[in-house]
């Protein structure tokens, strides 16, 4: 892949179906719905914490990586995490991640952040590679919410 072939950029509205099939790709323990994604892809392109760049190779996305920066007690200021770093199978190992990452890491310094944290399980090996170190141990637990409806529609009447 050459660098002619491979752009990085912020995400765009036009993005979105891209993205989308790339989040469905990622989540293990979600299925994204489409709905609640276009409600939320544009607020974090507006939100100024938030970084969502996209990893594109001849114009197609390939890659995104969604981050956070955020104020904490502990660490004398920000912090920056990576909620989702995903990168379309058959682009793996071609340097995506890693530019991305960067991109990330780059931008999270510019906002005075102390580290970069995330959580995975798939890609431990690409995040040692990178310089990342085991740091905790990850625990979740799963609010209830109601499910999502699309609003109703009602026709006019006549």
């Amino acid at each position: 892949m050459t660098g002619d072939d491979l752009q990085l950029r912020r995400a765009e509205k036009t993005d979105a179906d891209q993205i989308f099939a790339l989040a469905r790709e990622f989540a293990l323990s979600f299925r994204p719905e489409r709905a609640p994604f276009d409600a939320a892809l544009p607020q974090l392109m507006e939100n100024e914490d938030a970084f969502l760049m996209v990893a594109t190779v001849d114009g197609v996305v390939r890659g995104y990586l969604l981050g956070f920066t955020h104020l904490t007690l502990f660490a004398n200021g920000r912090v920056a995490w990576v909620e989702e770093a995903m990168i379309e199978g058959g682009f793996r190992r071609h340097g995506l991640g890693r530019l991305l990452l960067e991109e990330f890491e780059a931008w999270a310094r510019t906002r005075d952040a102390g580290y970069v944290a995330l959580a995975t399980r798939r890609a431990a090996e690409f995040y040692r590679a990178l310089g990342y170190d085991v740091s905790a141990t990850y625990y979740r637990k799963m609010l209830t919410r109601p499910p999502v409806t699309p609003p109703s529609v009602t026709p006019p009447a006549g």
